[in-house]
């Protein structure tokens, strides 16, 4: 074989290695990103009997079922501030003259300590309509009360809605 001819081959074979190669970088270049899974705010948790609850543990979703525009909103924030893990903050979808709080467990460890931080709230059987703890703050709701529970101890085993990275 010929130096020409050789030259000739090794200048197409890289010629071609340099195409794939340009081919293979926009292809990747140009795929869109991956996407993360979104993290759950909370996972359902097994509590058993005489393990301490605490509020950075608990998800309370608030609804509006009152009037007042904006009360969800402000309540979230409150009970935040208080060390609880925000969830959902929405218009109730039925109205509310008490605070209830919706649960078909009263005895959960979470719904007590919830319950512990609104004045006269009742706690009534209904659809799980947010994340965590569900309390619709209605028309006669004024303020949370002024004396904050940290924590309460589970009577008996129970299932709660975790905050995700809550020891």
């Amino acid at each position: 074989m010929s130096g020409a001819l050789r030259s000739a081959l090794t200048l197409a074979f890289l010629g071609l290695i340099v195409v794939v190669a340009t081919m293979w970088g926009w292809s990747a270049f140009t795929e869109p990103f991956p996407e993360d899974d979104p993290v759950p705010i909370c996972e359902n948790a097994a509590i058993p009997a005489g393990t301490e609850v605490r509020r950075d543990q608990v998800v309370v979703s608030v609804f509006n079922g009152s009037g007042r525009s904006g009360l969800a909103g402000a309540t979230s924030a409150q009970l935040e501030e208080r060390g609880f893990v925000a969830g959902e903050v929405a218009d109730s979808p039925q109205p509310a003259a008490t605070t209830q709080i919706w649960s078909s467990d009263p005895t959960n460890p979470a719904v007590q300590l919830v319950q512990q931080q609104f004045k006269g709230a009742q706690v009534v059987p209904g659809d799980p309509i947010g994340v965590g703890v569900v309390v619709v703050i209605g028309e006669k709701f004024q303020a949370l009360r002024s004396k904050q529970v940290e924590s309460v101890v589970a009577d008996g085993d129970s299932t709660i809605c975790k905050a995700t990275g809550s020891e």
